[in-house]
């Protein structure tokens, strides 16, 4: 009886817990401090933070940190960007910049640049501070984009990125501590340069070795990391797939040769072998999981490369990528609940039973332990033969229960119903593991596939100059919208509009919409037919949500400009509306939402001519049974342009609707051709 008690008190330490770590990170970000003493590292992870109570521990975060490491001189404008950032992101919870990294990044790097210029005007060398005020806006915009998927939810390799970050600042806090002229803190970047060198090969490596020098060097180091980091970085990445010792041994090379071409050999050389031997004792399973491809050989792998036709094997890549996505989706869902306890059986029976017995306050107030040790004795003989007998519990008791027929019945049937639900979360876990397999096997496959092609690829059609405009508002008191709107063409010239609403409203119901909305597309840009993507995500997104019962609508319209024709694929989504002059055209559908296992999407198929628009919403614009007003608005529409009526459509269902849910509009516009044109 006191389940849902126990539930509320583990929510609320996770949420504590979760305060605290933004609040300590933010304080030991503080720390990390460019030549100049700007903090920038503590600036990202406020702006990243949000507004709420999350961002206001980040901000109490930063004033401990301040007063801890930073002057008075440097503290107070630190302080001052801390609290605009966190005032604006507050002020403009409604709107789309604080629910974006990029935008956000840039308008925490523009407060820092605003308050930072009044001083730097103010002092007396000011192109002496400039500088360093460029570099420290830099890193405030970076650190605010990287952390991003931190905070908010992120997945995959965007919060893997975001963690080495968050490393490597935190690293360059104590980069100046020594022993013998051997500092940690350089190792542990060397460590973390050559773990991301090695996952995301030379590229990638070569980006992220650039990075954390430059970081470093920024924060006042005095070796040039960010050539021998970066030169590093590419060398090792080059090993990607092979053997870890390769890897290492390039990472160790490098470094050594870009440090001596620099005239300071040491002490990086013993930095740069420790990091390489960090990265050697790392336990296998964190860097050759299934995600890394097997080792091919340097021909085999140019021939392959030579001989495959790029659009095939882009496509094949990419529909390898959006598997093992879904693969890592499935994992990434909520922990299964542990077996339930066997005193839910007595509970609930007692509710039946005993709550209308002349005794239960005998039983179950003043003889409370007696009563509850007769039913945790006889617990292991009702698990073990799966129904309850009278000499299951002690004579004291049986001889005192005035209703116990009635009771044993009431227990044989919560005894029933509590082994059918144990039954099924065994098998559905079984299920899980098993469907997570298929697709982490069928992914590389796909992958060794495209790496293998020879047959000739099609060309693919040009795209349409389709035009798409989208406008999102969230429900009234929440600062982010659980619509998903994306929009993309692909290789074959087809036109694709996404809206997904999730179940619920805030953050929670924005992770499951941007998930269904980034595996859908990567599907789809892969080439996979729209019905049988909605159906493989149907199943994987009914395994992820068993336990949990989160589902998502999916509204899919596919434009083919060289047919001339839109397909609306709806699972369980809000109607859809074509307009062609003062013509309006209603499309719905009746099928589940992604997640609940049902019936095939629904498939509307109709033309859309030149100069027609295809107007998608979610059911918070409007009540599908009380949409004539937007009948009415689409047929009296005489503009061109797909933003601005995706704005006419929101702010009339605002003043309509009140927000009474989360609102997503989104409008796709085949232009007419112009006079002159074929």
């Amino acid at each position: 009886m006191a389940y849902g008690q126990l539930t509320l008190e583990r929510e609320r330490a996770g949420r504590l817990v979760n305060l605290g770590v933004r609040f300590f990170l933010s304080a030991a970000l503080t720390a990390g401090q460019t030549a100049g003493g700007s903090a920038p590292f503590a600036l990202g992870w406020v702006a990243a933070a949000g507004p709420g109570l999350e961002g206001g521990a980040a901000l109490a975060g930063a004033f401990a940190g301040a007063a801890l490491f930073l002057p008075f001189a440097k503290a107070l404008p630190f302080l001052a960007v801390a609290v605009l950032i966190l005032a604006a992101s507050t002020a403009l919870g409604g709107t789309w910049i604080p629910s974006r990294p990029q935008p956000l990044a840039l308008a925490a790097a523009g407060l820092f640049a605003t308050v930072e210029g009044i001083y730097i005007l103010q002092s007396l060398s000011p192109l002496e501070r400039l500088a360093d005020c460029l570099a420290a806006g830099l890193l405030v915009a970076a650190s605010a984009r990287l952390f991003f998927p931190l905070l908010r939810g992120g997945e995959g390799r965007e919060v893997v990125d975001g963690l080495i970050f968050l490393a490597g600042a935190l690293v360059t806090a104590v980069e100046d501590l020594a022993l013998l002229g051997f500092s940690p803190a350089r190792a542990l970047l060397c460590f973390l340069a050559v773990l991301a060198a090695y996952d995301r090969g030379p590229a990638g490596g070569a980006a992220f070795g650039l990075g954390l020098g430059l970081t470093a060097e920024l924060c006042g180091s005095r070796l040039p990391l960010t050539a021998a980091l970066g030169l590093a970085g590419l060398a090792a990445g080059s090993r990607q797939g092979r053997r870890r010792t390769g890897a290492a041994l390039a990472f160790l090379a490098s470094a050594g040769a870009a440090a001596l071409a620099e005239g300071q050999p040491l002490p990086l050389l013993p930095e740069a072998a420790a990091g390489a031997a960090l990265f050697l004792a790392l336990p296998g399973r964190f860097v050759a999981g299934k995600r890394v491809r097997p080792a091919i050989p340097p021909a085999q792998e140019k021939a392959a490369a030579q001989s495959a036709p790029a659009p095939w094997r882009r496509r094949l890549d990419r529909a390898a990528a959006a598997l093992r996505d879904l693969y890592d989706s499935i994992g990434r869902a909520a922990a299964p609940a542990a077996d339930e306890n066997p005193a839910i059986v007595f509970d609930r029976s007692a509710e039946k039973v005993c709550r209308g017995c002349a005794l239960c306050e005998l039983c179950w107030q003043k003889d409370y332990t007696g009563t509850f040790n007769a039913m945790n004795d006889a617990t292991p003989y009702l698990l073990e033969r799966g129904r309850a007998l009278a000499k299951d519990f002690p004579e004291y008791f049986t001889g005192r229960c005035v209703h116990l027929p009635d009771l044993l019945a009431a227990i044989n049937a919560e005894l029933s119903a509590f082994l059918l639900r144990r039954q099924y979360r065994r098998q559905l876990e079984e299920t899980r593991r098993s469907a997570r397999g298929q697709y982490a096997q069928l992914s590389e496959l796909l992958t060794a596939t495209a790496a293998g092609l020879e047959a000739a690829a099609p060309a693919m059609a040009a795209g349409s100059p389709c035009r798409v405009g989208a406008a999102l508002r969230p429900k009234e008191g929440e600062t982010v919208c659980g619509d998903t709107v994306a929009s993309f063409c692909t290789d074959r010239g087809l036109w694709c509009l996404l809206l997904a609403d999730g179940m619920g409203s805030g953050e929670p119901a924005r992770k499951e919409s941007a998930l269904v909305c980034r595996l859908l597309q990567q599907f789809l840009e892969a080439g996979v037919a729209p019905e049988a993507a909605l159906k493989t995500l149907n199943s994987a997104m009914g395994l992820r949500g068993a336990e949990s019962g989160v589902f998502t609508t999916v509204d899919l319209c596919v434009y083919d400009p060289g047919a001339r024709e839109a397909a609306f694929y709806k699972c369980g989504a809000a109607p859809s509306y074509l307009k062609r002059g003062g013509v309006v055209r209603r499309v719905t559908g009746a099928s589940l939402p992604v997640g609940l296992q049902g019936p095939p999407p629904d498939v509307t198929r109709a033309p859309l001519a030149p100069g027609g628009f295809a107007v998608m919403v979610s059911d918070g614009v409007a009540d599908p049974a009380e949409d004539e007003w937007l009948l009415n608005l689409l047929a009296g529409w005489t503009g061109d342009d797909p933003q601005d009526l995706a704005g006419l459509i929101l702010a009339e269902s605002v003043r309509r609707e009140r927000l009474r849910d989360d609102c997503g509009v989104q409008v796709l516009y085949c232009p007419e051709a112009k006079a002159g044109e074929v």
